[in-house]
């Protein structure tokens, strides 16, 4: 068997999608949060222009867009798919490099509520998505990473396979969509290393990659089944090669979806180890932003390559800089969506700690990522004090997990702005009983 074959036999098997409670609630856990990162971007650019560029898909069919717009599936994957990863705050999986939910959901949710299923069988479905793709994802691993953005790459195949399992496809079916979605994954890395909005495009076209490959699968189209593993297959052509045994060797035993990275602040993942250990040099020696002479983190070269921005314009720019993330922290105590204000921008107490914060790659921690984003942040005051903090993993990572809660509450700040705190409260609460709800959202 190919490695395609494998997953599609897993996928296909339905009833290895994990019924045991823990995977269904962190399969909620990942819907939930999911949730707070589309509502927010669902009001932003690039979703917002997407529903004026496909005046002809929407308003009609059976899936909808996050306001509860109708819109054919395919385009409600790409516009959701889009928006869940605008406002940077949706979920990771570290091992894979790779932002799953925003693909993964986007387009298992258009498909459900364009085939009227129930909200175990989307679970079910999400489950799945991020089981294989995931798994893809971590075999691709850094070499992959350095050029192509594994969230428009790998998230084809959670699409792929979501969409297949709300289909119920069968295992060769399976297979011939996962086949035909790896030649469409994309998602270049220089995309998004100057100001763009290509970075949440990768997202929606993943997802609507991934829809239309399952649904032409359903109709009969095939695909290359050695496209993943053969001589010039994705992982030689995109990586190192992979040991795509290895990959498949825990599905159906573990389950990644029980292991994800949920964001604790609204900007790049590879910023979070530094926000987190300067925000507790700050609480723990009561330092002012007037007493800091310089800064320095010392963390892996990919949060430098991706995050390094020294001098942001945009809310797209500031995002990915480190610098701007790490003083907006230190001055106002958090990086919530309001750190990207134009206001904020302009902020010249903010530029000026930036002017002070120096980068550096530590070689031990480069040499531990992806397995684990840390960093090292020392603070030097102006009366001559060194302070100095090892952050070994980011609040929101499996070893520091944020809690149902904390979900909650990060879903309420988001969501709440958006639709209002009632309709954003019930919301909440249908999500969290999805595995007993006859339909969906």
């Amino acid at each position: 068997m190919t490695i395609i074959e494998t997953f599609a036999a897993y996928a296909a098997d339905r009833g290895a999608s994990a019924d045991a409670p823990e995977v269904i609630h962190h399969a909620k856990r990942a819907v939930v949060d999911w949730y707070a990162a589309l509502i927010p971007g669902a009001v932003e650019a690039p979703a917002t222009l997407l529903e004026q560029a496909l005046p002809d898909d929407l308003d009609r069919s059976g899936a909808r867009l996050a306001l509860g717009r109708s819109a054919t599936a395919r385009t409600a994957a790409l516009i959701n798919g889009t928006a869940a990863h605008t406002v940077e705050v949706d979920d990771i999986y570290k091992h894979a490099i790779y932002h799953p939910g925003a693909p993964t959901i986007a387009a298992a949710l258009a498909a459900g509520q364009q085939r009227q299923v129930s909200g175990m069988a989307f679970l079910r479905a999400v489950i799945t998505g991020y089981e294989v793709s995931t798994r893809i994802g971590a075999a691709m691993g850094r070499t992959h990473y350095r050029y192509w953005h594994n969230t428009g790459t790998v998230g084809t195949f959670g699409a792929a396979a979501a969409a297949a399992a709300i289909l119920e496809l069968d295992a060769t079916r399976t297979a011939h969509a996962l086949a035909t979605c790896a030649t469409f994954a994309a998602g270049l890395q220089q995309a998004f290393r100057m100001d763009s909005m290509s970075k949440p495009l990768h997202s929606g076209r993943a997802a609507e990659g991934g829809l239309l490959a399952a649904l032409a699968a359903e109709a009969g189209v095939t695909g290359s089944l050695d496209v993943v593993d053969g001589e010039a297959g994705l992982g030689r052509a995109m990586s190192d090669g992979p040991d795509w045994p290895a990959a498949a060797a825990t599905l159906g035993r573990e389950y990644n979806i029980t292991q994800m990275t949920f964001k604790n602040h609204a900007c790049c993942g590879h910023t979070f180890a530094a926000i987190d250990g300067a925000l507790v040099l700050q609480r723990e020696h009561r330092f002012t932003v007037d007493e800091i002479e310089s800064v320095c983190v010392a963390t892996y070269r990919p949060a430098l390559e991706v995050a390094g921005n020294r001098n942001p314009r945009t809310a797209a720019e500031a995002r990915f800089s480190l610098p701007y993330v790490m003083a907006s922290a230190l001055i106002h105590g958090s990086v919530r969506l309001a750190a990207f204000t134009p206001q904020r921008l302009a902020d010249p107490a903010i530029r000026a700690l930036m002017s002070r914060i120096e980068l550096q790659v530590d070689p031990r921690l480069d040499a531990a990522f992806p397995g684990q984003r840390a960093a090292r942040v020392t603070v030097r005051t102006r009366d001559g004090r060194e302070l100095e903090y090892l952050q070994p993993n980011r609040k929101g990572d499996p070893e520091e997990p944020l809690s149902d809660a904390d979900l909650n509450d990060k879903f309420l700040e988001l969501a709440s702005p958006v639709l209002g705190t009632p309709a954003a409260t019930d919301l909440l609460q249908r999500l969290w009983q999805l595995d007993s709800a006859a339909s969906l959202p």
